[in-house]
């Protein structure tokens, strides 16, 4: 059965001057289960089937029905694949803009195992914005991400604004899993050092009693740094 998964159906957008309420959809690509089990994700993993080719085409067309301002188009971490779905990244992007050229496209990425020719596949085709999601602090790393490498997160945001200024780029990570303030200071520098453009920061909930326990909720109180 050929699948593609609508994570969300509105998000609220913080821009300077305030917060709108904008009408968009998050999009799965590549299949729902990933190669990566990593302790704060609830997503299935395991043996993934092969990409379905006529996906982005399937993509394009449910964007335009839609009639959608802005998408997200995300994926599971791919590790199968040679360009890790890379290039079915840039096929998405390619059949929406054929569609609809005025739409803004945001892609959420999966790290593509530091590889930067992946990562220049999804470039080239230049979204609004790439998003890559730090997720934690570098400490947390083997607990939260054993199969990532915060180094290597930082250093595709990095890579992403040397090689394309003109692209935004993005990140997003939790809070409640254990880190200090001291250690989120670092991570915000960091980011700023790899010249992100835009940070969501969210309360990490455990999705299911075999995740990560929630060590702290926050309240609004508590986030002023």
């Amino acid at each position: 059965m050929k699948e593609t998964f609508i994570l969300s159906a509105k998000r609220l957008v913080v821009l300077t001057g305030g917060m709108f309420l904008q009408r968009d959809f998050n999009l799965l690509i590549l299949g729902r289960v990933c190669t990566r089990d990593c302790g704060f994700c609830a997503v299935e993993h395991g043996a993934p089937v092969a990409p379905d080719e006529t996906e982005s085409e399937r993509v394009a067309q449910a964007i335009k029905k839609m009639n959608l301002q802005y998408v997200v188009i995300t994926s599971v971490t791919r590790d199968d694949l040679p360009d890790g779905g890379a290039s079915l990244f840039a096929k998405t992007i390619q059949a929406i803009r054929t569609l609809n050229p005025e739409i803004k496209i945001e892609v959420l990425i999966p790290d593509f195992q530091g590889n930067p020719s992946s990562l220049k596949i999804v470039l080239k085709e230049c979204p609004n914005v790439l998003n890559h999601n730090i997720e934690t602090i570098a400490r947390l790393y083997p607990k939260v991400r054993s199969q990532a490498d915060y180094k290597r997160s930082v250093d595709l945001l990095r890579r992403s604004k040397e090689d394309y200024s003109h692209v935004h780029t993005k990140s997003g990570f939790m809070l409640g899993l254990g880190e200090t303030r001291e250690e989120v200071l670092e991570l915000l520098q960091d980011l700023r050092g790899a010249r992100c453009d835009f940070l969501t920061i969210g309360q990490y909930l455990q999705p299911r009693p075999d995740r990560l326990p929630v060590v702290r909720l926050f309240r609004q109180r508590n986030l002023k740094v």
